[in-house]
């Protein structure tokens, strides 16, 4: 018999590997996908037939970059121009249908029943983690699972109580006076109205007050981290729009360098705020204004002394909480302040009854945490902006196990995509008038306009409903009461209809309108 040399063990060893690498390599861009295509045609599913690597990517793509290279009619369908591929695949096959990101298959799921009961157990249906740039949108509670996601949303849930936000509230009137003061100088004596974008100034006003709202007197360092999480926002967007590669991100390409340059400059910032704020607490200073960050050192801090070190939060959680709560909190805000002046330019009878409204709960006074809550049609009118756009259009969500649901069953390994906005325009589900702008829809609360049934979910949905939702309703509320007490507004002749499907739903082209002084 032939002795094995070293050498030749090596050789041996060396094609094993290649051999087995290969396999891996086959099976993630062939067999899987295949294996799992199979598996949902079984179930009635429909859609496209897996094509290697790229799945739909190049289709969908290309269906963006047509769908966003022209403006909308103003009150047309959205949906083609928000979500092209889902649509039109929604369209084609039907609503038990399935796309394909590079070679995972996203299923699309519409039903309310199906609905509620993947987002009611969010302990099997995880968000996922594909691709290399997850951190950018995913963060902090947003991210975290089981006991630690607990945790966590024990330490935060005070800050987002209904007192601590009765504290916060003058720190969003500050914001708002500030805004609607630079309006003001616009319209000197001689002219009743001006033209304005008003988008910055959405965008501008829902960082100040965030920043206000989160840090108290240091808001100007957190508007300083504004512009780093922007700059990683567009490259996360950049990176979603391309194949996952498992390890690209190790590579060091200029890409990368600077994402992770983003990443190590916001850290930087956050951690630097945070330990200023435990300084301040240590030497017995006050929560003061209420803010977020001292409100949350200060649940962290109760809790570890009264259960020990392990049960609170370090730095590290702390900074991924802050970033989650700033990536949420200044984006959904943004959008939905914009839209709701759209809304109210185009249709200036809802924009007289919220005015009249506002006039009889407050007069000319400054609005207060009471009298807000007793703004009914200006919360119908939110709630019908919500619903047209949306500003998270989806979610997903990922199975790690084979799971029976009710109406089907799901492989190991499958992308649940929850298309918010496809739902919120699903004439199944809203009537034939499911386009229209009718904010009396809501009068008689959200389970009235809903039938019962979970189609309205702009905020998500179950266990893991955003912790911020009424952080940011008094926002909104804020804000549009006190643009009506000064001024009316019109959609301007140059206003160019054209949401965009960004980290929210944003205006592409801006949101030009007429304000004209009361």
């Amino acid at each position: 018999m032939k002795k094995v040399t070293m050498g030749g063990w090596l050789m041996v060893g060396i094609w094993s590997l290649v051999a087995y690498l290969m396999w891996r390599a086959m099976n993630w861009v062939w067999f899987r996908p295949k294996k799992l295509e199979k598996y949902l045609r079984e179930q009635g599913f429909c859609g496209n037939p897996y094509r290697i690597l790229m799945g739909d990517m190049k289709d969908s793509n290309s269906m963006e970059r047509l769908a966003h290279s022209s403006p909308l009619p103003l009150g047309s369908d959205i949906l083609p121009r928000m979500m092209p591929f889902a649509h039109h695949t929604v369209k084609k096959y039907g609503k038990k249908c399935f796309t394909w990101h590079g070679p995972y298959p996203n299923v699309i799921v519409m039903e309310p029943e199906t609905l509620r009961e993947i987002l009611s157990r969010h302990e099997v249906f995880p968000k996922p983690k594909i691709g290399s740039h997850n951190h950018v949108f995913i963060s902090g509670l947003l991210d975290h699972q089981g006991l630690k996601w607990s945790k966590h949303r024990t330490i935060l849930n005070p800050s987002f109580r209904i007192d601590n936000l009765k504290n916060i509230l003058p720190a969003f009137n500050t914001s708002c006076k500030e805004m609607l003061e630079e309006w003001e100088t616009l319209l000197p004596e001689t002219r009743d109205s001006v033209e304005l974008d008003s988008w910055p100034y959405c965008l501008g006003l829902s960082k100040r007050m965030l920043s206000r709202a989160a840090f108290g007197d240091r808001y100007k360092d957190g508007i300083k981290i504004f512009e780093t999480q922007q700059e990683q926002i567009d490259l996360g967007l950049q990176a979603i729009r391309s194949v996952y590669i498992p390890g690209s991100r190790f590579l060091p390409t200029k890409f990368n360098k600077r994402l992770r340059g983003t990443e190590r400059e916001m850290r930087a910032m956050f951690k630097a705020m945070i330990e200023a704020k435990e300084m301040e607490i240590n030497r017995g200073g006050t929560v003061k204004n209420g803010d977020l960050l001292c409100s949350m050192l200060t649940s962290n801090s109760k809790l570890i002394k009264e259960q020990g070190p392990e049960s609170g939060l370090t730095i590290d959680d702390l900074i991924d909480d802050c970033k989650a709560f700033y990536l949420a909190g200044q984006n959904v805000t943004a959008s939905l302040l914009v839209w709701s002046l759209v809304s109210l330019s185009q249709y200036p009878d809802w924009q007289e009854k919220a005015r009249a409204e506002v006039f009889q709960v407050f007069g000319k006074n400054e609005p207060d945490f009471e009298g807000l809550s007793h703004l009914k049609t200006i919360s119908m009118i939110l709630h019908e902006v919500l619903r047209l756009y949306s500003p998270a259009y989806f979610t997903c969500r990922i199975t790690e196990q084979e799971l029976k649901l009710e109406r089907f069953s799901l492989p190991a390994g499958v992308v649940v995509t929850i298309p918010m906005l496809l739902v919120h325009h699903d004439p199944d589900l809203w009537g034939n008038d499911v386009k229209e702008f009718k904010p009396e829809r809501f009068a008689n609360g959200v389970a009235s306009a809903t039938k019962g049934r979970l189609s309205f979910l702009p905020f998500s949905s179950g266990p893991r409903t955003c912790i911020g939702q009424n952080f940011s309703m008094l926002e909104a509320k804020l804000f549009v009461a006190e643009v009506l007490q000064r001024f009316r507004l019109e959609l301007s002749p140059s206003y160019t209809h054209a949401p965009l499907p960004a980290a929210t739903t944003f205006p592409q082209h801006g949101a030009h309108i007429i304000i004209r002084k009361i």
